[in-house]
């Protein structure tokens, strides 16, 4: 049914928007919410500065370093806190260039195009003093501004108060974008003190218990690289080699890639020090995910499970794709991830694992793979980290090379070279790989927590909680 709304010419914002989806009646009751609230606050008056990263630089992949200042992408964002599996560096001579986007401890950065757009990070300890791409909008605090009130903003902003506002202000059809103008004018809700103290006591804990996550995956996975005689083992490409013809025809390869003395230094590293097995030793069964076309995708529903969506550490809610129940309900039983199963990537970004710890109710798509594996033969938990380690890592490159749009073939990966340690190390890897994704659930169930707790705040606002 079509929804009707009237907006008188004089209550446009700044007279700037002038499409209708913009004044949609939710939009304007969300605003209207937070104004009834006792404190709030558009966020310039909070003691910010809203900067857009430098659009037009020279800072092009050739200038990234292996160490200096750390340089802040949009796939390093995820919700509440900077991903730094995929950071890169830049010279601090490119740093002290580019002053206008430089962020400190306590800042936040969020994408300002495409699907990332609402994705917002704080720049913490393990980040400190760094700079940002040109598709990152940073918002600079002001030295009088207390740790406090920056976390309480960084959480409303990702709670469903800040989210709405938003994506509310996003404009451009083919790319999505965000303004700093947009951001200047976002609506916040300031509490009382006791709520900030609240607030800030669980997400640092949330922040901790991440922290503990990452160093558990360390753990496992050095565990795994000593005890597969991998410890002191450097990858080291070589610029030049050859191949005779025989081999190439033999492997039905004819990319130079593949033939990198790399990939086979690895295995005869490894066959040094343990045995090896291949993959469909330990398969009962491989099920290919499905493609339901965009066609299909709707406003509301179950999440189609695509490959952007699966990390090591579980499903990521990031650009989900929702398809309708009654398509869903037919692809359930076959396509539906289950309690234990193992997924693995094979297009785009192969060779990312992932046991499932949690109930799902969504459809995986074609370029995800289902596992059933023979747990009397190996542990799920050590063999998912040993795909996600270098060992899978460098073999999943190999297969891969010479492609435009990486796909690992059912074939290649049933061959995946696995190195197989006694049992008590197994379970001793799968315990640290399970405790670590234990403490990043714990987190996010926090993170979650902070979120309504702010969102409830709104309603209870009194005349006597004011900060300023």
């Amino acid at each position: 049914m079509a929804v009707i709304n009237i907006v008188k010419l004089a209550e446009l914002e700044g007279t700037t928007r002038f499409d209708a989806e913009y004044y949609q009646p939710y939009h304007l009751e969300l605003i209207e919410k937070i104004k009834k609230a006792d404190n709030y606050k558009i966020i310039r008056h909070l003691g910010c500065q809203v900067v857009s990263g430098p659009f037009g630089s020279s800072l092009k992949s050739d200038a990234y370093k292996d160490s200096g200042v750390p340089f802040v992408r949009i796939q390093n964002l995820e919700n509440f806190f900077i991903n730094d599996d995929e950071l890169v560096y830049i010279s601090k001579e490119d740093n002290d260039r580019l002053k206008s986007s430089q962020l400190k401890l306590g800042d936040l950065v969020f994408s300002k195009v495409g699907n990332t757009i609402g994705v917002v990070s704080m720049i913490t300890e393990d980040i400190s003093n760094c700079n940002i791409s040109e598709n990152n909008i940073g918002i600079k605090f002001f030295p009088n501004v207390n740790t406090k009130l920056k976390i309480f903003v960084l959480t409303f902003l990702n709670s469903e108060l800040g989210q709405r506002q938003i994506l509310r202000r996003i404009s451009g059809n083919a790319q999505p974008k965000l303004n700093i103008a947009d951001i200047y004018n976002l609506l916040i809700y300031v509490p009382e003190n006791s709520l900030l103290e609240k607030i800030n006591e669980i997400v640092l804990e949330a922040k901790k218990l991440l922290d503990q996550s990452k160093t558990l995956y360390l753990q496992a996975e050095h565990l795994l690289l000593e005890e597969s005689g991998l410890k002191d083992f450097e990858p080291k490409y070589e610029l030049s080699y050859n191949s005779n013809l025989s081999r190439a025809f033999g492997m039905n390869r004819l990319d130079a890639e593949y033939f990198q003395p790399l990939y086979h230094d690895l295995i005869k590293y490894l066959e040094k020090n343990i045995e090896l097995k291949p993959l469909r030793n330990f398969l009962l069964k491989l099920q290919k995910g499905i493609e339901v076309g965009g066609d299909n995708y709707r406003e509301e529903g179950k999440p189609f499970i695509r490959v952007s969506n699966l990390s090591i550490n579980g499903f990521v809610e990031k650009d989900q794709k929702l398809i309708e129940e009654k398509i869903y309900g037919r692809l359930k039983d076959v396509y539906e991830p289950k309690l234990g199963d193992l997924l693995l990537t094979k297009d785009a970004t192969p060779g990312i694992a992932y046991v499932v710890k949690e109930s799902v109710e969504g459809i995986i798509s074609s370029g995800t793979l289902k596992l059933t594996i023979n747990e009397g033969d190996i542990n799920k938990e050590y063999l998912s980290l040993c795909i996600n380690s270098i060992v899978g890592k460098l073999q999943i490159e190999r297969d891969g090379g010479g492609s435009v749009i990486t796909h690992w073939r059912p074939e290649q990966i049933k061959k995946l070279q696995i190195p197989i340690l006694p049992e008590r190390i197994q379970k001793k890897i799968a315990s640290l790989v399970q405790n670590s994704h234990e403490a990043r659930r714990k987190a996010k169930s926090l993170l979650e927590e902070a979120k309504g707790k702010v969102e409830e705040a709104i309603d209870t606002s009194s005349p006597d909680s004011r900060l300023f």
